[in-house]
């Protein structure tokens, strides 16, 4: 594989939250989007080559009922601002993916407005999941019709229906061509067929050789999602469960189990460049799951240095923090502003692991080989650069082969007699000379 992902740094936007929209849709223009092109700056101090925004299509509320897939939603601003932004940000080499909720719409979309109207004579009866005229919804709908995970705000399209398949690609097809847009993290891919990803591969390919197709994947295998003919990557909610947890059970042997079953001498996603984070729109902010914060560059080191692709949530190179409640999950999408960036450690070490990643080539292929592990350290191998980490409450000794290395995050020469000195809480980046 030859894909501007292989040296991807992703930043990750949640936009109605971090421009700090209205809660429901108003139908106001807002011209919000556009401000993103004052932290250009600041990604680029994070070596970010890659933004994933979304959701970013029209919707009633949080983003994920969408009511149109041809235009950006007001609150964030018109097509146009949206536009310039991508004009902007490929002017400073920042790649651009965009949320595809493809699975399902909110009651405002247009065709199940027609239904509600039109009832069985909707021409769009048919665009909807089991739609059917003999049950109710708890919206005291003349019909029944699957939703997402018994929310029935969210209407799930009937992908089995060409018509509904072919106005996707059409919004696709738009969006590439009137935005030049680099790919699609497909919303709840574990819910979407295999022939739709087919069909959507397949016609952005033609349309864009090194479109990027990622699927949202919790559970499973991922081999059933990414592969030649479907996805290019999923999420590794693996990896990300494995990395809090080991340091808060102090427990490396969690984080090391995982690498190897991806990608070790045997690892069963070898040829993957997974989408891997530390936290997302969905999940509890890493700095408020670790339960010793002295973790949190550990973590970062290992999101970083790890096979596959980086993705930073943003303000979590700050260490913001946020917990979901029974009803909300508003503190994990948080407005910020330029102003709120704290110029501290974890800023300062993740700037610096983003520089290792990009300048180092020991970083770009799936190269993985466990050298030591014990439930507190853990080193392991990337072609010339080792990795090693303490998350001991006290410094420790870690096997390491002797020789002249390049510290990479203090940028000095030590040698090696075979045991490396690491201290509480830490990890090094050792370049073979």
């Amino acid at each position: 594989m030859n894909h501007w992902t292989q040296n991807a740094i992703f930043y990750h936007i949640y936009p109605l939250g971090f421009f700090g929209c209205e809660k429901h849709q108003t139908y106001q223009t807002v011209h919000r989007i556009r401000h993103l092109e004052a932290w250009i700056d600041h990604l680029h101090s994070l070596h970010v080559n890659a933004l994933y925004i979304g959701p970013l299509f029209a919707s009633s509320s949080h983003g994920y009922d969408t009511i149109d897939y041809n235009q950006i939603d007001p609150r964030l601003g018109s097509n146009e601002d949206f536009k310039q932004l991508c004009q902007k940000l490929h002017e400073n080499q920042i790649k651009i993916v965009l949320d595809g909720v493809f699975n399902h719409v909110g009651r405002n979309f247009w065709a199940f407005e027609d239904v509600c109207e039109k009832k069985w004579e909707s021409p769009y009866k048919d665009w909807f999941s089991n739609l059917r005229f003999d049950g109710t919804t708890p919206y005291h709908d003349p019909f029944s019709y699957d939703s997402w995970e018994g929310h029935y705000e969210l209407v799930k399209l009937n992908l089995y229906n060409q018509n509904v398949c072919d106005h996707l690609l059409q919004a696709v097809n738009m969006w590439i061509d009137e935005f030049d847009i680099d790919g699609l993290r497909l919303d709840a891919a574990n819910c979407i067929p295999p022939h739709f990803f087919k069909q959507l591969k397949s016609f952005t390919h033609a349309k864009k050789k090194d479109f990027w197709l990622m699927g949202e994947v919790i559970h499973g295998d991922y081999n059933q999602w990414a592969n030649a003919e479907m996805l290019d990557s999923v999420t590794n909610y693996e990896c990300y469960k494995g990395i809090y947890s080991s340091h808060n059970t102090k427990n490396y042997f969690e984080i090391a189990y995982a690498y190897n079953r991806q990608h070790g001498d045997y690892g069963i996603y070898k040829n993957l460049y997974l989408y891997n984070f530390v936290d997302n729109h969905d999940v509890d902010r890493i700095a408020s799951v670790l339960h010793d914060p002295r973790d949190l560059k550990n973590v970062m080191t290992l999101l970083y240095t790890m096979c596959g692709i980086p993705s930073l949530y943003y303000g979590s190179e700050w260490g913001i923090t946020g917990k979901r409640s029974k009803t909300s999950d508003e503190a994990l999408r948080p407005e910020v502003c330029l102003s709120d960036i704290k110029q501290n450690d974890l800023l300062f070490h993740i700037q610096k692991l983003g520089e290792i990643k990009q300048n180092e080539e020991s970083f770009h292929d799936l190269h993985y080989k466990q050298i030591y592990l014990t439930n507190e350290q853990f080193v392991f191998q990337r072609n010339d650069c080792f990795i090693a980490l303490n998350c001991a409450d006290h410094p420790s000794e870690v096997k390491i082969p002797a020789g002249s290395y390049h510290d990479l995050l203090n940028d000095k020469i030590i040698q090696i007699q075979n045991m490396l000195h690491i201290e509480a809480h830490d990890n090094m980046i050792l370049k073979r000379r």
